[in-house]
């Protein structure tokens, strides 16, 4: 028996296999019984589970780099997409990458997690202009449960491929992730401190777009924002907030953590010293593990046109939710045209970092969705949420399509588990 990251979750599958090779893999994946594939394991439900065999990809050698360029021939453009190894981490790539002068365009809070899962799992990073991870996405390499291997491109497969890139892991085993990259840049960290909530809901939109990216941190029952951090490329001055007095920011001149009182040492560097964009982007350090994963995650993404009611709905609900809180973090992501992505316009997070208290969290979650799913809110794949599987699926105007591409892919239904058989059996 295996558990996933944060230890909450004690996972169904009868035994875990990384094969190393496409052959082991086909053979895994012919030989009958439940499968699902298995990444990082920074789920926070069950949406990876199965009571049949995980597989983990964190072995596969398929013959190629872990990381390889495109030729035009492949469908890439002068280097822009690079194929990876499915079961790298973000972090690995990003040094790989970075390597040769390209980047990925944005990267998530946490650079442990793997690629495959954060990209089926809508995963995000933040900013007004930032697309979630899979967005990047241009192909896949997918084997289905029959040992097929297919490669589908945004390119040459347009009809179904925004349906294959956020796919819960539901059509199949992905070996091959192709990003679009862009050349490398530099970012620089410069964090906020107590910024009042009048000022924050009255330059919501100045406060967001003043620099690349931009994270607020909150206990929701706080009189004032406790942090704002911006990430902004390569500047010699700290960000400037359209309409808004440099008197009213007060900046932090010692690094902090996105917890209250905990050791800054695994965030990565602030204090406005320029960067490699895989070295700032992220809120942590590769080389450091954020927390002991004591914890609990949830997350609500919604339009942002309705960012401002949302929050107001959040800060009446900070009483109740902050005593479970170790943090919370706003964070605004560009629109996409993935089927299950849940940004199919401009859209703001709200995340959660709960204490390891998963009954009382659960007891408060329907109060956050009662406020939130009104002004259009969907939880992350990945995390934990009070909503049913019907009410869910019900939140994606292209599930019923999606439902159908994966009887496609797997007619006999044998990468059903947990969240996701629950989801394609709705309705």
């Amino acid at each position: 028996m295996h558990r996933n990251w944060a230890g909450n979750l004690t996972y169904s599958a009868r035994s875990i296999v990384r094969p190393a090779s496409l052959e082991e893999l086909a053979d895994v994946l012919t030989g009958g019984g439940q499968v699902r594939a298995l990444g990082s394991r920074h789920s926070f439900n069950d949406v990876a589970d199965t009571d049949g065999v995980h597989v983990q990809v964190d072995g596969l050698d398929d013959g190629r780099p872990a990381v390889e360029p495109l030729t035009p021939d492949d469908g890439g453009a002068e280097g822009e997409v690079v194929s990876v190894n499915a079961g790298l981490r973000y972090g690995e790539v990003s040094r790989a990458l970075h390597a040769t002068g390209r980047a990925l365009g944005n990267l998530a809070s946490l650079p442990h997690i793997s690629v495959a899962g954060a990209v089926a799992t809508a995963t995000h990073g933040s900013g007004d202009t930032n697309q979630s991870l899979a967005s990047a996405v241009e192909g896949l390499e997918i084997m289905t449960p029959g040992g097929e291997l297919r490669r589908i491109t945004r390119a040459s497969d347009p009809d179904v491929f925004p349906g294959t890139v956020v796919s819960l892991g539901a059509l199949g085993v992905v070996t091959r992730v192709e990003l679009r990259t862009v050349p490398a840049y530099v970012v620089r960290q410069d964090v906020a401190a107590d910024v009042p909530w009048d000022t924050f809901l009255a330059s919501f939109d100045a406060i967001t777009s003043a620099a690349y990216s931009v994270s607020a941190f909150t206990s929701w029952d706080e009189p004032a924002v406790r942090h704002v951090w911006f990430k902004s490329l390569a500047r010699a001055d700290r960000p400037e907030v359209r309409g808004l007095a440099p008197e009213f920011l007060r900046w932090s001149d010692v690094p902090v953590h996105p917890l209250p009182g905990v050791d800054p040492s695994a965030t990565t560097e602030q204090l406005g010293v320029d960067g490699p964009w895989h070295e700032r982007l992220s809120h942590f350090r590769l080389e450091f593990t954020p927390s002991a994963g004591d914890e609990v995650q949830s997350e609500y993404l919604l339009p942002r046109r309705n960012a401002v009611a949302a929050i107001e709905a959040m800060r009446a609900l900070g009483p109740q939710v902050a005593p479970l809180l170790q943090t919370s973090e706003i964070r605004t992501v560009a629109a996409d045209d993935l089927w299950l992505s849940p940004f199919d316009e401009p859209s703001v997070g709200f995340h959660f970092t709960w204490l390891p208290r998963e009954e009382d969290v659960r007891a408060v979650l329907p109060a956050v969705e009662q406020a939130l799913v009104p002004l259009g809110a969907r939880p992350h794949w990945g995390k934990v949420s009070t909503l049913d599987a019907t009410t869910t699926a019900a939140l994606f105007p292209r599930f019923d399509d999606f439902r159908r591409l994966a009887a496609r892919f797997d007619p006999e239904g044998r990468l059903h588990g947990g969240l996701v058989g629950r989801l394609l059996a709705a309705g």
